[in-house]
């Protein structure tokens, strides 16, 4: 079966596709660098494999320009990519082209995205169990785990403080422990709480 293009419409802003129509009424849309590259016109005709190939051509070109959207905007991993692309409803296949393309242009990389989530969570005041969870739901393959939470800083002060604006002036049995629960929430681990109390005001927490 051959198809042959009617109409070209060029994308209406930046950023967008342009449509193909063909003569048995079907609309497609290509990003304009794969019309491009395919060197779509009008009247072109296409046999059913070099209309496959140029979907396939368009579907490789959108997952790369998808994954070059998400890791400019922050930082993933490689298994956190795929999966985001995938739930973006590019293939399975088209996704892993991608995170190697960018993998290739030096774009996509574990071990500093490792460094990056420590280091977000630093800024953000937890500890180090709630460091790993945000590792683990970044999917950060275990290997790079150990490197990236060497970088992280003695938590303490951190820790302290958000204690003690917390427990304010007087804290009741009730305030200490709301206190303490929101510490372990934070990644801190109860002997860490245990001892930042301690520092506080010298609880006795038996």
């Amino acid at each position: 079966m051959e198809r042959c293009i009617k109409a070209i419409l060029p994308p209406k802003r930046p950023g967008t596709k342009s449509v193909v129509i063909f003569d048995d009424g079907t609309t497609k849309k290509y990003l304009p660098q794969v019309a491009a590259e395919q060197g779509l016109f009008v009247g072109m005709e296409l046999s059913e494999a070099e209309y496959q190939a140029l979907e396939a051509a368009n579907s490789a070109a959108s997952a790369k320009q998808r994954a070059v959207r998400i890791v400019s905007a922050a930082a993933v991993s490689r298994g956190d990519l795929r999966q985001r692309l995938t739930q973006k409803g590019e293939s399975p296949e088209d996704a892993e082209n991608a995170v190697r393309w960018l993998e290739e242009l030096k774009l996509l990389d574990d071990a500093e995205t490792a460094r990056q989530i420590v280091a977000r969570g630093v800024s953000r005041g937890y500890g180090a169990e709630r460091i790993k969870q945000m590792l683990y739901q970044k999917r950060i393959p275990r290997k790079y785990w150990e490197e990236a939470l060497e970088t992280l800083p003695d938590m303490r002060e951190a820790l302290t403080d958000f204690l003690q604006k917390r427990l304010g002036e007087e804290p009741d049995e009730k305030t200490i422990r709301s206190a303490t629960q929101a510490a372990l929430r934070r990644g801190f681990t109860w002997s860490e709480v245990r001892e930042a109390l301690e520092r506080i005001k010298s609880y006795d927490f038996g």
